[in-house]
């Protein structure tokens, strides 16, 4: 399937429109199986919270993330390796994704030869773009 420019901004927008006031939690371990299945043996390292509007409005299937609230103090010691995003319920999934330093879905500004979120330091992101691809 290809989508039109339109389409591809309307899906991108919807998925921005998912995340308003949504979270983004930053896991260890083996990531789940999709969005919807239940979290086992992971550790949460460190939750942060999207603004509302979430995204910026999308252009060529491109969104770009406003402002995340940073996680001031992570909740626990660990290599990241994939994160999910959650609708404001806090419990409704949205997406998840890869975490690493450099060609995941989220790249963390961490010490690539010793990527580890350590409980209590500052975890932000700073730059956030979703791309919905037209084919």
């Amino acid at each position: 399937m290809i989508f039109s420019e339109e389409t591809a901004n309307a899906l991108a927008n919807a998925h921005g429109t998912l995340l308003n006031n949504g979270y983004l939690q930053i896991y260890d371990g083996t990531p789940i199986a999709n969005a919807d299945a239940a979290i086992t043996t992971q550790v949460l390292l460190a939750e942060l919270r999207f603004g509302s509007p979430a995204y910026a409005s999308a252009s060529g299937g491109v969104a770009v993330a406003n402002a995340i609230t940073q996680d001031s103090s992570a909740d626990h010691t660990g290599t990241p390796t994939w994160y999910r995003t959650m609708k404001s319920d806090h419990s409704s999934p949205v997406s998840i994704g890869s975490v690493g330093t450099t060609g995941a879905d989220l790249n963390l500004p961490l010490d690539p030869g010793n990527p580890v979120i350590t409980a209590g330091q500052v975890v932000a992101v700073t730059q956030c773009v979703f791309t919905q691809p037209k084919s």
